[in-house]
This record gives structure tokens, C-alpha cells and sequence, in this order.
């Protein structure tokens, strides 16, 4: 008796040039790739194999809103189709509905929580892109390529020595795998663990240079104290501004952020002080790198010194006039915004205001 078994039907020319480009996704070669989907996708746009694999392509591309619409329609799809070949031997076998934009995978998670913060990267917020990496770090610790970018956030922010062990930390796995989605173009198609032991010098020599280097380290402190900021952390960013303070009390951007915090903490008349300090000084046309406000990165330091300026003393002039209208009296109050009891007023109301005080070393 004869048992015919039935030939493994050839492939339609979508699923092949799929098959083909999740091939050359397997070697690196994401031109090649890029191209064999789109093709697939003229072809048959309503194909879910090509839709996620156009998703996947948009995804190492940085572009993650575009990713989520094709992972979306082939979702929609609703196909009981399987997969036969993959990039990850965890998705074979499954359908593509359930595996287009599947987040449950590990790796795909740190995939899409790196290229997230790359993002982030690429427009200054490294503060944002942190706490991204630190998500990531969460799911594996040991990546190389979340280490890596963790490396670059914490450079962005002025924390040099921290950038340093994440560097370090990423070296040390000596992954061969290559770069794919980079902040820096120059590192696509190398070696991670090569790019982490180059970011690692790099930064050790700019430590060892700024040592000598009072502008260099006042730099340093007051990107450190604007990245506490972002992360709600006040003391820490006190802190680091009053030593830069210590080190430079006429450096504009120091004197402005120093303003600011007056400013967060209602001392009105400090803030103005310290403002007023940041305008007329010798780098008020310097340019902000970083700062609280994405609107204040850009321009220049005695901008937006000026401006600050201006919203506190019109907020000082609104609640004058808020009062007067109300017929209450006008409020005097001290620096740390308690009120002045009428007794503690002094008798000459032409006595001479002291300015305010440096922050106490």
C-alpha cells in the first residue's frame, strides 16, 4: 500500500520575498531587507507577514509611531496564519496576529525602550531618555546596548564618573553583537562592545582635563544640577549649584539657575537678584544646552534670564494688584515667604535693604 505525501506547496511570491528579507535581516542587511518588504508590500499591501515585517523595519528605524501602525493593521488582520521564519526562534510558530508588535518578548521590549530613548537622545533630553534606559535596565541589566546608552544619557547630564561605569559595564560583556539604531551614526555596524570601551576613554580623558579646568567643572556641576531638576530632585540640584557657585559666583548660567530655585521656592526677590545677575554678565549671549523648560534650550543665557526676569516680577505686580482691588493690605513678606507682622515692620520705612545673600558655604 502506497501513502502519497503531499508536497510542501511552493511559496507565493509575497512569502518569498518576505522569507528572503527576514534572511537578510538575519545578516545585517537592512537595505536589502527594506527593500524586499516593500516590494512584498506592493504586491499584497493587506499581507499581515509583510506588515509586521515593515513594522519591524520602522522600529530599528527609530520611527516608532510609524512601527505602531503596522504592527497595528496586521493585528487588525486577524490572521491565522503562522510564522514560519523569524528573526527570534521564540515567535516560530505562532500566529502573526497575536506576534505583530508583541511587547512580551524580552528583547523586544529592550528594542523598543532603547530606540525609544535613542529618540530622546537625538533631541537633548537626555533626563527623559534615563528614566527610559532605567526601564530597561530593570528587564536586563546586563544588556550591553542599554548600558551603553545609559553611558551616553548620564554624558549628556554632566554625571561624567557615572557614565564611566556604564561604559565600563558594557565593555566588559564584550558582546560582538553590531550596532543597528545609534545616537551616533559612526557607531552602526560595529561592535558594541567596542563602542562602550571607545565612550569609556573618551570620557576618562575628559575627567582627567576637567580637573584642571575651573569653566570645565562649573559646566559640569550646573548640567548635573539641571538634570536633578528634571528628576524632582531639589536638595541634590541646590547642592550642585552652590558649588559651582563656590567655584564661579559670576558664572551666568550658575547666578540663573540659582535664580530659579529662589524662584521655585516664592523667594521673589532673590530670584530677581539672581536674574538680574545672569542678564548683565559676560555670557549672557551663550547659548542653553540644557535646561527645565525645552522652550529656554537653544537661546541665549540673558534671554532667558530677561524673561524669567519679567514672569516673576509680574507675578510679584499681579498679587499687588489682586490685593488693592480686594481693599486688604499689601503682604510684606521675608525671603523664606513668612509673613512680617505689622510690630516687626521697622519705624523708618526709607531704611536701606540689604541685597540678597550668595548661598552659604
Amino acid at each position: 500500500m502506497r501513502i502519497s505525501i503531499p508536497k510542501r506547496s511552493k511559496p507565493t511570491p509575497v512569502q518569498q520575498l518576505n522569507r528572503d528579507g527576514v534572511a537578510a535581516v538575519e545578516h545585517h542587511d537592512y537595505a536589502k531587507a527594506r527593500k524586499l518588504f516593500y516590494r512584498a508590500y506592493l504586491l499584497d499591501p493587506n499581507d499581515p507577514f509583510t506588515l509586521n515585517n515593515l513594522g519591524y523595519m520602522a522600529e530599528l528605524d527609530g520611527e516608532l509611531e510609524r512601527a505602531q501602525r503596522y504592527y497595528g493593521l496586521a493585528a487588525d488582520l486577524s490572521s491565522d496564519a503562522m510564522v514560519d521564519r523569524a528573526t527570534s526562534d521564540s515567535l516560530l510558530g505562532k500566529p502573526v496576529a497575536k506576534v505583530a508588535g508583541n511587547a512580551q518578548d524580552r528583547q523586544m521590549q529592550l528594542n523598543r525602550l532603547n530606540i525609544e530613548a535613542i529618540g530622546l537622545l537625538m533631541k537633548d533630553r537626555a533626563p527623559e531618555a534615563d528614566l527610559v534606559l532605567q526601564k530597561a535596565l530593570k528587564i536586563d541589566n546586563r544588556d550591553p546596548f542599554t548600558l551603553n546608552n545609559m553611558g551616553f544619557a548620564r554624558e549628556k547630564e554632566g554625571e561624567l564618573q557615572q557614565a564611566v561605569s556604564y561604559y565600563s559595564a558594557a565593555a566588559a560583556l564584550h558582546s560582538p553583537e553590531k550596532v543597528v539604531v545609534a545616537v551616533n551614526h559612526d557607531w552602526r555596524g560595529k561592535p558594541i562592545s567596542e563602542i562602550a570601551e571607545r565612550n569609556a576613554g573618551k570620557v576618562r580623558k575628559e575627567l582627567q582635563e576637567a580637573n584642571g579646568d575651573v569653566t570645565r567643572q562649573v559646566t559640569l556641576l550646573n548640567l548635573r544640577g539641571v538634570s536633578a531638576l528634571n528628576r524632582n530632585e531639589r536638595e541634590e540640584a541646590r547642592k550642585l549649584f552652590q558649588q559651582a557657585y563656590r567655584l564661579d559666583p559670576q558664572n551666568a548660567f550658575t547666578v540663573n539657575n540659582m535664580g530659579y530655585l529662589a524662584e521655585l521656592e516664592g523667594d521673589r526677590e532673590t530670584a530677581e537678584f539672581y536674574y538680574a545677575k545672569a542678564r548683565e554678565s559676560e555670557q549672557a549671549n551663550a547659548k542653553v544646552a540644557l535646561a527645565t523648560r525645552k522652550d529656554a534650550e537653544g537661546r541665549r543665557m540673558g534671554e532667558v534670564a530677561q524673561q524669567s526676569d519679567g514672569k516673576v516680577q509680574a507675578s510679584m505686580q499681579a498679587e499687588v494688584e489682586a490685593r488693592r482691588r480686594s481693599g486688604q493690605p499689601v503682604e510684606l513678606r521675608r525671603r523664606d515667604n513668612s509673613s512680617v507682622k505689622p510690630l516687626e515692620m521697622p519705624a523708618n520705612d526709607t531704611a536701606p535693604v540689604n541685597p540678597p545673600k550668595p548661598p552659604a558655604e
